[in-house]
């Protein structure tokens, strides 16, 4: 079975579209959960599902982000999966972990990504942008916000919207279809890598 450790920031729905997905039932184990916030209410989605949760910090119950790198491989985590985690990753643990760390961010990268581009942020700049189309985008994590080769993407057809808010929800529907599957094409070793683009096998 695959091992990941996810983290997030907020409600934790991505990390709850994860662990309902049939498809991924028998195919990966969540080894821990990780926020950046120590009343993170994902964490109440994970202790239902018995799964250990901790926070990143400089408190005593926290792990320090110096220490993350080897926490997350004394728990043998194949891939870090980042499902609405605001928080850059650590420079060692992008090396340590190299094309095993992967994001799922709410809008077609390359566009609307970057430092601080994140939740209504990003769906206020594609409404003022008068984009037709928004969507998901899954990537590789590099040392940079949001510029990790992309490994999947799909559309949402938002011609017909009057507010940032409907971009989020019909996006949101995207994510929680999106994530399980590259998650799923990982478990079954079905993600190519090459140099300059990701292939995924059917």
């Amino acid at each position: 079975m695959l091992k990941l450790a996810v983290f997030v920031s907020g409600r934790g729905s991505n990390l709850k579209a994860i662990l309902n997905s049939p498809n991924l039932k028998e195919l990966i184990d969540v080894k821990a959960v990780i926020s950046n916030k120590i009343d993170c209410p994902a964490f109440k989605i994970a202790r239902e599902y018995s799964i250990g949760t901790y926070c990143l910090g400089k408190d005593d119950n926290c792990i320090a982000y110096n220490e993350l790198s080897n926490f997350l491989v004394s728990l043998e985590i194949d891939l870090v999966v980042l499902a609405g985690f605001l928080k850059m990753i650590p420079s060692d643990m992008v090396r340590t972990f190299k094309n095993r760390i992967i994001n799922i961010h709410p809008a077609l990268l390359p566009s609307f990504g970057g430092e601080g581009m994140y939740g209504m942020n990003v769906h206020k700049a594609v409404f003022n942008s008068s984009a037709q189309v928004s969507g998901a985008s899954v990537h590789f994590v590099d040392e940079s916000y949001d510029t990790g080769k992309i490994i999947a993407q799909k559309c949402v057809d938002i011609s017909d919207v009057e507010t940032p808010e409907e971009i989020a929800g019909r996006v949101l529907i995207v994510e929680h279809k999106l994530l399980p599957y590259v998650l799923e094409k990982f478990a079954r070793n079905k993600i190519i890598i090459g140099k300059n683009r990701i292939r995924i096998i059917n």
